[in-house]
């Protein structure tokens, strides 16, 4: 029997004035006889829990004993949706509808609606049009090995390409710019390491387990190094590239010209993720000045069409 299935049932119960054990069965996935009996330990516990028979019965949890719920405002409520909103695609159902639960049920039912028109007026939606079939398997594992302080062992390919197989503790997931990260000791390193989910392959869970080391975690802020190397460069590109050129330097910087184009103050890096974005936007756009980065643009296209005229 699991607690954490106890506690969400709790929850659910003290959101609803009265559920039906079927319901709660397809809520987490068992079978409505696992509900009774799951329904008789809470009430052991000295929670107040009433059935009511009929076609329109059900189970609830007697109001006066429902937990006071002003402790957190319609605002703090509405934040909390957003947020679990925005990560649901990395929970398993499981997790997801025992935490809703247990948000949802701090709402007043007079509010509810207004709380719930609320949190549906900012989508947070994390995951790439195309998708990465190994991505969700990859974070579940990673996810139990961070529950569980199991190592994990993995291929690891550096820009070069270049697979060296790794152990690591785990001890951080994160998401920066829609990519995710591990942060993990390193064993071949003996320190902490930052590892690209995307560049690790055949990610193994393993039954050794570690007592954690202290760990602070590494903030993924590249300021330091980028700010020194940021310039402004002036392109002059066509209006159909403006939503994704804003994405970049925002609408303050994009100008109308009088020849249909758009006149941008771009920030740029050049280096080789730099000189990709620019050549990204194709014969649609192009680098007026300075005149540096104007050549290295010059060279890198005459390179690539030395390669198709080969």
């Amino acid at each position: 029997m699991k607690i954490d299935r106890l506690i969400s049932i709790i929850m659910v119960l003290l959101e609803r004035e009265k559920i039906s054990a079927t319901l709660l069965a397809e809520m987490f996935e068992v079978t409505p006889r696992t509900i009774y009996r799951d329904i008789e330990t809470i009430a052991q516990a000295g929670i107040p829990v009433v059935s009511y028979p009929g076609v329109n019965g059900g189970i609830s949890i007697m109001e006066k004993y429902k937990v006071d719920k002003k402790l957190f405002t319609q605002g703090d409520i509405a934040t909390l949706l957003m947020g679990l909103g925005s990560i649901s695609p990395t929970l398993s159902s499981k997790e997801l509808v025992g935490t809703l639960a247990k948000v949802k049920s701090l709402i007043p039912e007079k509010l509810y609606r207004d709380i719930e028109i609320k949190s549906n007026q900012i989508s947070i939606d994390l995951t790439t049009w195309s998708g990465n079939r190994h991505l969700q398997p990859n974070l579940e594992i990673i996810k139990q090995a961070l529950n569980e302080s199991r190592c994990l062992s993995f291929h690891y390919s550096d820009s070069n390409g270049i697979s060296t197989h790794r152990s690591i503790e785990p001890y951080q997931l994160v998401l920066k710019q829609g990519h995710w990260y591990i942060q993990g000791y390193c064993f071949i390193r003996q320190a902490f390491r930052l590892f690209k989910l995307y560049r690790m392959s055949q990610l193994t869970l393993l039954n050794e387990r570690f007592i954690p080391r202290e760990f602070n975690s590494a903030p993924l802020n590249c300021s330091e190094w980028i700010d020194p190397r940021l310039i402004d460069i002036t392109l002059l590109i066509d209006a159909s590239l403006r939503e994704r050129i804003a994405e970049h330097c925002g609408e303050e910087n994009i100008q109308p010209t009088d020849s249909n184009k758009l006149m941008v103050r771009f920030p740029f890096v050049a280096d080789e993720q730099g000189y990709n974005i620019l050549l990204s936007f194709g014969n649609k756009c192009e680098c007026l000045a300075p005149e540096h980065v104007r050549r290295e643009l010059i060279q890198r296209v005459q390179e690539l069409l030395a390669i198709y005229q080969s």
